[in-house]
């Protein structure tokens, strides 16, 4: 098969820049396609966060418009410390030069439609810079979602890839911003762009884009219903064709128990004695109880509508009641740092630390017994899966990703209905399961010998790269 050219236009890449698994994903996958013998290449912004990164600046300028108006702006090269993947950062120091990529936790910046129509922007018009001539430019989520609009308007021989990581995200904004996006009012009607008296980047994307993608099959179909598609299920229903729902992986290299060095202990499926380590000194760092007996829950999360925080926090009294300890990771809404705050002071059993720390969230993964992740809707999820790397059984509801990617009774436990009572019911089986050890520990053997890693969907991607450029090749 022949060698792809593939561009990745995000906002985040990790360890560049990150603010959740969109990060992740961009990190990982152009490495895992690269290992293919593909020449995958990434452009992000030049946040502030990222000007500390080792980067050449490229001879020459690149040059954006909008609304008449002219933006140049240098581009800077670098490389992803684990596969040498070339990264692009694209400077301009008015829109990116922050201390947040889109602002705070209730409110992104005023600019955000300005902001990442040229980041679109750039993406296409990054070839007359770089010399890099793609055959798919590979767009994530709403802050690239013009990208597939201007690659239409101006059609461009490549192809385009629109991956939705969460369609509760859409770029929406008012339609005072059309002027502000590369192209005029009347023109944002045509491409798809406006809609329900505004603006929005995603369903523009998703008119225009060759094919689009998202990060499970289930989350796939949810989509496409009225109560799972956001306000975009008939648009997405609307395509000629399917939308492609390919499961992620994750860095197994970074998520490995046995060489992570977060750990104080490493382990496999073939020594658990030392994730018992693990779990004992997760226990003295938060100040719980050193119990062999008791069962550990872990939970990370952001503390927001879509991970189901509030139903955990109506079931934290019944599942106390089983004598469990709990560890919680997360911030987010400030009802819920509050609450788990005074929890985390009041009671024995509960420690939680507001915020995020890289190092406790790989040691609560290695430390719990079980993880918990009651979600309303999960386009994919992370966390389960290192949870199952990591033998610490996950509890999840049965939505997107996480129906596709745990099997009930197999490498985890499966609940239907999103409720305080259900949630404790799967606690109430996962504990069941765990006093007979034997099968306990055949379903922890079971969940971290799955193989999870990127280079089970690299092959998928690029089966959907080949249909996008034949595609393409139709339309022209």
């Amino acid at each position: 098969m022949s060698r792809l050219r593939v561009l990745f236009a995000a906002s985040e890449c990790t360890p560049l820049a990150k603010v959740g698994g969109l990060g992740d994903v961009v990190g990982a996958l152009p490495g895992a396609l690269r290992r293919r013998g593909h020449d995958v290449r990434v452009v992000i912004p030049r946040y502030r966060r990222t000007m500390q990164a080792v980067a050449t600046r490229l001879a020459r300028p690149l040059r954006v418009t909008m609304r008449d108006r002219v933006l140049e702006s240098a581009v800077y090269e670098t490389r992803l410390p684990s596969d040498d993947v070339p990264v692009y950062l694209v400077e301009h120091d008015e829109l990116f030069d922050r201390d947040g990529i889109y602002g705070g936790v209730a409110h992104g910046y005023d600019d955000n439609a300005r902001r990442f129509a040229f980041l679109s922007l750039a993406a296409v018009a990054l070839e007359a810079v770089t010399g890099f001539d793609p055959d798919v430019v590979h767009f994530h989520d709403w802050p690239t979602a013009l990208g597939p609009v201007h690659m239409r308007i101006r059609g461009a021989r490549a192809a385009s890839v629109l991956t939705i990581h969460n369609l509760a995200h859409q770029g929406a904004f008012g339609l005072e911003h059309s002027e502000t996006l590369g192209f005029g009012r009347d023109a944002a009607a045509l491409v798809g762009v406006e809609h329900a008296g505004g603006v929005n980047f995603l369903r523009g994307g998703i008119v225009s884009a060759t094919r689009v993608a998202t990060v499970s099959p289930r989350y796939a179909a949810e989509m496409l219903t009225l109560e799972g598609g956001a306000g975009l299920s008939e648009t997405l229903r609307g395509r000629a064709n399917p939308i492609t729902g390919i499961l992620n992986g994750i860095d197994d290299v970074l998520w490995d128990p046995r060489t992570d060095p977060h750990l104080p202990a490493n382990f496999d499926a073939s020594s658990l004695a030392e994730k018992a380590v693990c779990k004992r000194v997760l226990q003295r760092s938060l100040g719980l109880r050193e119990r062999a007996d008791v069962a550990l829950l872990g939970c990370i999360a952001r503390f927001v509508h879509q991970k189901g925080i509030d139903v955990l926090a109506q079931a934290l009294p019944a599942l106390l009641a089983l004598d469990v300890q709990l560890a919680v990771l997360g911030a987010g809404e400030p009802w819920a740092e509050r609450f788990f705050a005074r929890l985390s002071a009041s009671s024995p059993n509960v420690r939680a630390v507001i915020g995020y720390d890289e190092g406790l969230a790989h040691r609560i993964e290695a430390g719990a017994d079980f993880f918990l992740m009651p979600s309303r809707y999960e386009p994919c999820g992370l966390n389960q899966l290192y949870s199952q790397r990591y033998g610490t059984l996950p509890i999840v509801r049965a939505v997107g990703g996480l129906a596709d990617s745990v099997e009930h009774g197999v490498t985890g436990f499966v609940f239907e209905e999103l409720s305080p009572e259900s949630l404790v019911d799967a606690v109430k089986t996962a504990l069941a399961v765990r006093r007979d050890s034997e099968r306990f520990r055949a379903i922890q053997r079971a969940a971290m010998t799955k193989r999870m890693g990127w280079d089970q969907a690299a092959p998928q991607y690029e089966a959907l790269y080949r249909l996008a450029m034949r595609d393409r090749a139709h339309e022209a």
